[in-house]
């Protein structure tokens, strides 16, 4: 007799709900931890014709390559500065879309907003380069005829890498934070309604109940996902930046991360040695950085952390 508790009573007795992750569970074995062996790579001077197992042995010599890169410290610091804008623009935005998405009454009007808000998302970045080139071309771009009209000097978006930080997170928050207020919406939804009746009797305004009912009670998956985000926060959006600012190198000042450049380096130099050591010490430092944010959190409020 299976004793409770155990590993087969579990499997067991909740079989047909582990046979549904099954699926999912052979992908990320088969994609994730297998191709853990491609850390090897990182340590090899690798030659195709030779393979994983075949290839010279060079130690830490593709790491310090990287590090004693002259581009490092920029590449650095954009995919650093860049993707702190995203996550917390984006948790701001996600979040006030979600709580404005609660607060219409009007079922359709309401329905037509949460659509509207989350198109954006299903465009790719090829096409959202195309909007932003419509808009921002030195020569018939949409700003820059305004601008002429009024009387000031073109702005030359395409040779000035100053302004690319704010349109890069503009566009980041137009493409995604509708995307992104799904799960705060969901939450809010789950809130007990007697909570914002009860406020209601006590004469609590619709800004008061935000802030003392619904706020207080996104703060969960607010803190899961920042913690996601900076997870991630070494790793540069590549699709985006790629597709938005191409091989333009008067715009990598400001733009270059660590994604693209790796990506030109292995175009150019076909060093995979190189690019697979980058991912590793992304991989090492987004961990790190994975634990200490949640270790902070914990200290501060227990249920708020991941693990």
């Amino acid at each position: 007799m299976r004793k409770k508790g155990s590993v087969i009573y579990e499997l067991t007795k909740n079989k047909a709900l582990y046979l549904m992750t099954l699926p999912g569970i052979i992908f990320f074995f088969i994609f994730d931890y297998i191709t853990y062996i491609g850390i090897i790579i990182a340590f090899q001077d690798f030659d195709y014709s030779k393979g994983i197992f075949g290839s010279k042995f060079v130690g830490l010599r593709n790491i310090r390559f990287v590090i004693e890169s002259g581009d490092l410290p920029r590449i650095v610091f954009n995919t650093l500065y860049l993707n702190l804008l995203f996550i917390f623009t984006g948790l701001i935005f996600s979040i006030g879309i979600a709580v404005l998405l609660n607060e219409i009454t009007n079922p359709i009007y309401r329905k037509v907003s949460q659509s509207v808000s989350i198109l954006p998302h299903f465009l790719s970045w090829t096409v959202v380069a195309m909007f932003l080139l419509t808009l921002c071309s030195p020569e018939s771009g949409l700003i820059n005829k305004v601008l002429k009209s009024m009387g000031l000097e073109p702005i030359n978006f395409y040779g000035d890498p100053r302004p690319w930080p704010l349109l890069l997170t503009i566009l980041r928050i137009w493409k995604g934070a509708g995307w992104g207020s799904i799960i705060y919406l969901a939450t809010i939804t789950g809130i007990d309604p007697e909570l914002f009746e009860a406020a209601r009797i006590d004469g609590a305004s619709r800004l008061q109940c935000i802030r003392y009912i619904t706020l207080p009670e996104l703060k969960q998956p607010a803190i899961l996902l920042t913690l996601m985000g900076l997870g991630n926060i070494f790793k540069g959006d590549f699709g985006m930046i790629y597709a938005l600012v191409g091989d333009n190198s008067l715009l990598f000042p400001t733009t270059d991360v660590i994604d693209t450049y790796v990506f030109r380096a292995l175009r150019q130099l076909n060093d995979v040695g190189m690019s697979a050591a980058v991912g590793l010490m992304q991989s090492i430092v987004g961990f790190i950085l994975v634990v200490i944010v949640n270790t902070l959190v914990k200290r501060i409020d227990e249920e708020a952390a991941i693990f």
